[in-house]
């Protein structure tokens, strides 16, 4: 059965009503399990959301997380925070989709990243971004081309950029969600933004011209 999923953002703050809940879920009570969902899911969804531009993938990666979270209740612990635990399944559900899906064809990072000269100068170094491309990342349809940039991504480099840059986790988190080192994620996120701003140049490119 399908899981109603709000749109509000959590709604619990207070640690005490978090252990309540918890200790229902844990001895299967279902209003328990509803006001999980009814609590928890908008937020999950705005998670979600960052990792799929499709709303159907979205609400199905939260469904995932869901699942997950009701199998592995068992072993949540007293000392963490149900809101940050919920987090990290969702990242690892979305994650876990776009690992499967695979449906769009992604550009070489090599192709994006800046090349050296044996002087160690840049090649075709980019130049500052003009007024006229800096308003146009303010737009709607830039917006929309910019995530569309962001999908074309490699996975690995990808899900880095979104856990740091969208999702606003932190290099240590990134890194344990993902099970990178953290040299690993700086450097991977490095890389992305490099790739990402090469795309997104050349959608600017294409809107001015």
């Amino acid at each position: 059965m399908a899981i109603a999923i709000p749109t509000s953002p959590f709604s619990i703050r207070d640690v005490a009503a978090e252990r309540a809940l918890v200790g229902g879920l844990r001895s299967g009570d279902p209003a328990s399990y509803e006001r999980l969902a009814r609590e928890y899911g908008g937020a999950m969804l705005a998670v979600a959301r960052r990792f799929h531009r499709d709303e159907e993938d979205a609400r199905d990666a939260v469904q995932d997380a869901f699942i997950a979270a009701f199998r592995a209740m068992r072993f949540f612990r007293e000392d963490a925070r149900l809101s940050t635990w919920l987090h990290r399944i969702t990242v690892n559900a979305c994650l876990m989709k776009l690992r499967s899906a695979r449906r769009h064809p992604t550009s070489s990072l090599d192709d994006l990243l800046p090349h050296f000269d044996d002087t160690g100068h840049q090649q075709a170094p980019a130049g500052a971004w003009t007024d006229e491309v800096e308003a146009l990342l303010d737009t709607p349809k830039i917006r929309a081309r910019v995530r569309g940039c962001i999908e074309n991504l490699p996975e690995s480099y990808r899900a880095v950029l979104i856990c740091r840059d969208l999702n606003e986790m932190d290099t240590n988190e990134t890194a344990k969600v993902l099970g990178l080192g953290v040299v690993n994620v700086k450097t991977r996120l490095h890389r992305a933004r490099q790739a990402l701003k090469t795309l997104i140049e050349r959608e600017c490119k294409e809107l001015v011209e």
